[in-house]
């Protein structure tokens, strides 16, 4: 797996010197990334060079390297990812400061009692004079984190921290990570279940599947707010909205193709699942387990061979988790191919164009934190008890409404990109019957 080590170096304050460096890297196949000046004196400058390197070994072998050149100093080079995880990545802030008296006994006693009291009156007031109206608990039991595979919950944290932040940045939501030490679907959804009203939704992630879809089905069932496992619909919304894109790309419409479906595991299902539900009415699927075939075919999908299925589909969308799946023979000519795998996909989109697929791409691109913020912001907004189809659908169309012309998805880190997706949901669950009516009018008195 491919790593960004940044390497502090002593370099000679001299023309030239920092191409020496650039060349000794390129010498060692790392590739160059950022370059940030820490200070410059007269004889000497310090620098920290980023480069990606395919191993801890290549990484070695290149300070080793640079070290040897003639009067560069390695201070020291570390892996980016843990530079950026030291300490951890979310802290929880107040959102009031405390200057005066007055100030407590505005937040605290006496008058928070007022506030708990109007609460206890008017439960809907919850969303608005507490933090529950903007926060979600990401919760995970760490089964299947990433590729990965069964971890464990505390070894999840770090994608649950940074969940959290792209929430906080993206669209101002607190999102506060839950780890469920549990492999048990009963404990697990009795655990959520006592947790939930603290939380105005309930972001599921990184729960293996099949148990994902029957605790999912179960805390629907259960609580009046939210309840979106990100790796099935998260995924699903994105890929949707590509797919969109990528058909535009190649003047075919979605609805009016066939679409293959490879592998059928959480992400797979979901997507799957969204695409049929959205109104393609034919989608042909591939996976080893019988117990996935057996769910896909009863929700309407074709279940073939993975020939078959690469023969017969204008559009094909892998998520196998099996590098190298699709050879290049497979690859029909006209053909739209998202292989979705990560790190490595099932083909290589140059090795995909280059058997004749109209439009190719790989997971890089496709990526759920498009999705999952604007959606739950988007629910949040609405005081929606669920998130169903017609949000998804409303989402995936706007994610694919602002995706310009050479792109696959719009600007992952562009707020205007979520803000326009949790209005769209917004609108749906409202369209839908799934927001919530207004507050009485007594509950608007409260506090004047």
């Amino acid at each position: 797996m491919a790593l960004d080590c940044t390497y502090r170096l002593r370099i000679p304050h001299r023309a030239g010197q920092l191409a020496i460096v650039a060349g000794r890297i390129a010498e060692h196949g790392g590739l160059i990334g950022d370059i940030a000046t820490i200070s410059v004196a007269r004889h000497e400058a310090l620098r920290e060079i980023t480069v990606e390197v395919r191993d801890k070994t290549h990484a070695d072998e290149l300070a080793a390297g640079l070290g040897a050149l003639e009067d560069v100093t390695v201070s020291w080079y570390h892996d980016r990812a843990f530079l950026a995880h030291d300490g951890g990545k979310i802290k929880v802030v107040g959102e009031r400061t405390i200057r005066s008296n007055q100030d407590v006994r505005d937040v605290y006693t006496p008058g928070v009692a007022r506030v708990s009291q109007a609460i206890a009156d008017f439960p809907e007031l919850a969303a608005r004079f507490t933090s529950i109206g903007r926060s979600v608990a990401i919760v995970t039991n760490g089964t299947r984190v990433l590729g990965l595979g069964d971890i464990g919950p505390v070894a999840a944290m770090p994608v649950m921290e940074g969940k959290s932040l792209f929430y906080s940045q993206l669209v101002g939501i607190s999102a506060v990570p839950i780890l469920v030490d549990t492999k048990d679907v009963d404990e697990f959804v009795e655990t959520v279940v006592r947790i939930a009203p603290g939380f105005g939704g309930i972001h599921l992630e990184d729960i293996s599947a099949p148990a994902c879809f029957e605790i999912e089905r179960r805390l629907i069932e259960a609580l009046p707010q939210p309840v979106m496992h990100d790796d099935v619909h998260g995924t699903a919304v994105v890929t949707f909205s590509a797919a969109i894109a990528a058909c535009r790309h190649v003047d075919k419409r979605l609805d009016e193709a066939v679409v293959g479906q490879i592998g059928l595991g959480a992400a797979g299902f979901g997507i799957a699942t969204l695409i049929h539900d959205a109104g393609v009415h034919r989608v042909l699927a591939t996976d080893p387990n019988p117990q996935a075939q057996a769910q896909a075919a009863a929700r309407g999908m074709e279940i073939h061979d993975l020939e078959t299925v690469m023969r017969e589909s204008d559009v094909i969308v892998a998520t196998s988790g099996k590098p190298g799946l699709i050879t290049p023979e497979m690859v029909r000519p006209g053909q739209v191919v998202l292989a979705l795998t990560n790190p490595a996909p099932e083909i290589e989109p140059a090795a995909a164009y280059a058997a004749g697929a109209a439009f190719a791409a790989d997971g890089t691109s496709v990526n759920n934190v498009l999705g999952y913020p604007g959606i739950f912001h988007g629910a949040l907004l609405a005081g929606a008890s669920a998130i169903n189809l017609e949000m998804k659908r409303a989402a995936a169309w706007a994610l694919a409404g602002l995706t310009v012309e050479s792109e696959l998805v719009p600007d992952v880190l562009d707020p205007a990109v979520h803000d326009a997706v949790a209005q769209a949901v917004r609108q749906a669950a409202i369209d839908s019957g799934v927001a919530h009516e207004e507050l009485p009018l007594e509950a608007l008195e409260t506090g004047f």
